[in-house]
C-alpha cells in the first residue's frame, strides 16, 4: 500500500496529490492518504464517487499534534 502524507495541506491539495499517486498504481492497488483537513472526509467521499475508485475506509485519530484522518482508496479496475 502506497502512503501519501498531506498533513497540513488544505483542499484541494490532498485530492490532487491522491489523484497523482493513483495514476501510478495498478488497478486494485491501495492508496492511503493521511490528512489533517477535516473537510477531506467529505472531499474524498465525493472524489471516489465521481471517479469510481473505492473508498475502503476513513479513520479519524487524535494525535499530540491534532486530528489526523486516514483515507484508504482502492484504484478502480
Amino acid at each position: 500500500m502506497l502512503e501519501v502524507d498531506t498533513r497540513g495541506l488544505k483542499c484541494p491539495l490532498p485530492i490532487l496529490k491522491a489523484k497523482k499517486a493513483l495514476t501510478g498504481l495498478a488497478p486494485g492497488d491501495l492508496l492511503k492518504v493521511v490528512a489533517t483537513d477535516p473537510g477531506s472526509v467529505r472531499d474524498f467521499q465525493a472524489f471516489c464517487k465521481q471517479t469510481g475508485h473505492g473508498l475502503l475506509s476513513q479513520e479519524q485519530t487524535q494525535t499530540d499534534s491534532g486530528l489526523e484522518i486516514s483515507h484508504v482508496i482502492q484504484r478502480k479496475a
